[in-house]
C-alpha cells in the first residue's frame, strides 16, 4: 500500500477546485455535495491553496466570520506541500505526518490532477473488515 503510487490511490471523481474569489458557504456545498474534506484552490488552473474542513471551523466559525462573505484566499492554507501522481503514497503519508495536516495535493505541472488524504490509507483495510464482517453475519 505505501509503495503504491499515488496515481494508483488518489481518487480522481472526488477531486474539487475552486477560484480563490469563492465563498467559504459555496465551497463548503461543494464540498458536502462530493463528500470530501478539503478543496484545492485555483488561480488560472495553478494550484493556489487548500481549504479544508479544520479551515472551516477554525477560521471561519471560530472566529466568527460570515462564510456567505469570506472568500477562500483569506482563509485557505496558502501554497500547501503537494506531491506528484508517480511520486508513493508513503511520501504522501510521511508528509501528512511531519506536516500535521490530512490532506495533500496531487499536481501534475502545477496543476492539481488529484489529491490524497490519510484516510486513504484506511479504505483498503476498511474495505477487507467489511466484507468480513458481511460474510459473518451470513454464516450465522
Amino acid at each position: 500500500m505505501y509503495a503504491a503510487r499515488i496515481s494508483e490511490v488518489m481518487d480522481r471523481k472526488r477531486r474539487i477546485v475552486a477560484a480563490r474569489d469563492t465563498s467559504v458557504s459555496r465551497a463548503a456545498k461543494l464540498m458536502a455535495k462530493k463528500n470530501v474534506g478539503a478543496i484545492m484552490v485555483v488561480d488560472d488552473k495553478r494550484l493556489v491553496g487548500i481549504f479544508t474542513e479544520r479551515d472551516a471551523v477554525f477560521r471561519v466559525i471560530a472566529e466568527g466570520r460570515d462564510p456567505r462573505a469570506t472568500r477562500l484566499d483569506e482563509v485557505m492554507t496558502p501554497q500547501p506541500a503537494t506531491v506528484t501522481p508517480d511520486e508513493t503514497f508513503g511520501k504522501a503519508l510521511l508528509l501528512m505526518y511531519e506536516g500535521g495536516f490530512r490532506h495533500v495535493p496531487v499536481v501534475k505541472n502545477g496543476e492539481p490532477v488529484g489529491i490524497v488524504s490519510s484516510r486513504s490509507a484506511l479504505d483498503p483495510d476498511m474495505e477487507e473488515f467489511v466484507s468480513e464482517a458481511q460474510r459473518r453475519i451470513h454464516l450465522r
